[in-house]
């Protein structure tokens, strides 16, 4: 048996449909806002705190290693694996010599000593054969002493044969110049083929490895500085992020010409992205103020906009712009312009941007 329905039925049918879905749709939607509405915001009101009060002066970064290698013996230079720029690990091979001639004697000298063993055995072995004759009264005095003067005499060539063997040893080493660090060439004055002298300088590099900042710090800061021995060096892309230092070391006397003094912030080892040469800031602690301070996280950046979400007391948000200073080491920001103390902020910029949005469209509605 076969059923049909109407045209008109069907269109009616499809058109209920649709109208039941959008007011679930509708339902669902205004389930979420009601929810999101509901959400408690959570706020802090705005607080005067003791922060630290800082000095911020350019700095220059330095290799605490940097030297020039010199040729330890004379030589043709055969092999220059590194050129200007390049990075060098700690211990690899930067100059070979010719080693033919150092080798050479190194070989002759090995030879020696193995020679001046051999007169050493024998002549032990006659100085107790004479020895033991001596007390059998079957040679003389004269020939005991001789052996013995010929024992002294071979001991005494073993020694200088085996100092000759370490001079050979470590003029062939010396054929060879490795990298005493890792680190940049950043300069070379010798070429393959070239006919150095000993003491004649090689080359010169940088290590990466340990890195400082240098700063000329004003005469009316620097007892501070000496005192609280705390400094924070920034990355030189001119993001809030700090590098640890590790110590300080500030010279006991001024620049005549301009009255600062040199101090060196020594910072831990690690890789920074830094490099010597480059310029950054070093924010010196000169002492400590009472600042109106915000959490960090509860700041929001908008293109060339910074802000917070301020909660009037009648629950009501805006978005207020405000001027920062810096941001202490527990992550609270200095608000130099924009606030009040007392005020509450949102903690959460995003939720506080949701219910803003919300408020807004609850105006527009009414």
């Amino acid at each position: 048996m076969r059923f049909s329905v109407p045209v008109h039925s069907s269109r009616h049918l499809a058109l209920t449909v649709v109208a039941v879905v959008a007011v679930l749709v509708a339902g669902s939607s205004t389930s979420k806002s009601a929810v999101a509405s509901k959400m408690v915001l959570e706020t802090q009101a705005v607080e005067n705190r003791l922060v630290a009060r800082e000095q911020v002066f350019d700095g220059a970064v330095e290799a605490v290693n940097r030297s020039t290698v010199s040729a330890q013996t004379a030589g043709e230079i055969i092999e220059l694996p590194f050129d200007v720029n390049d990075y060098v690990p700690k211990g690899a091979v930067l100059i070979r010599f010719d080693d033919t001639k150092p080798k050479a004697r190194y070989d002759k000298a090995v030879a020696g000593e193995a020679e001046a063993r051999a007169r050493l055995a024998e002549a032990e072995e006659t100085f107790e054969r004479e020895k033991r004759l001596l007390k059998q009264d079957a040679t003389s005095k004269a020939k005991f002493e001789n052996a013995r003067a010929n024992l002294e005499s071979a001991r005494a060539k073993l020694e200088l044969s085996k100092a000759a063997v370490a001079e050979a040893k470590k003029e062939l080493e010396h054929t060879v110049v490795q990298a005493p660090y890792s680190g940049i060439v950043v300069e070379r004055f010798v070429d393959i083929g070239e006919q150095v002298q000993v003491g004649q300088p090689l080359g010169t590099g940088v290590s990466l490895e340990e890195l400082r900042v240098v700063a000329e710090v004003p005469g009316r800061y620097i007892d501070k500085v000496r005192e609280l021995q705390d400094a924070r060096v920034f990355l030189p892309d001119g993001k809030k992020d700090l590098i640890a230092v590790e110590s300080l070391t500030i010279f006991p006397y001024a620049d005549p010409k301009t009255h600062t003094f040199t101090v060196r912030i020594n910072l831990a080892k690690g890789e920074y992205g830094l490099y010597p040469g480059m310029l950054t800031k070093v924010s010196f602690k000169v002492g400590e103020t009472n600042e109106l301070v915000v959490p960090g996280d509860a700041i929001v950046h908008r293109s060339e906009v910074t802000g917070v979400y301020v909660v009037s007391d009648d629950g009501r948000l805006s978005f207020r712009q405000i001027r920062t200073g810096h941001v202490s080491d527990d992550g609270w920001t200095v608000v130099l312009a924009g606030l009040d103390a007392g005020e509450k902020i949102a903690l959460n910029p995003v939720q506080a941007a949701i219910q803003l949005k919300q408020q807004f469209a609850g105006q527009g509605h009414e």
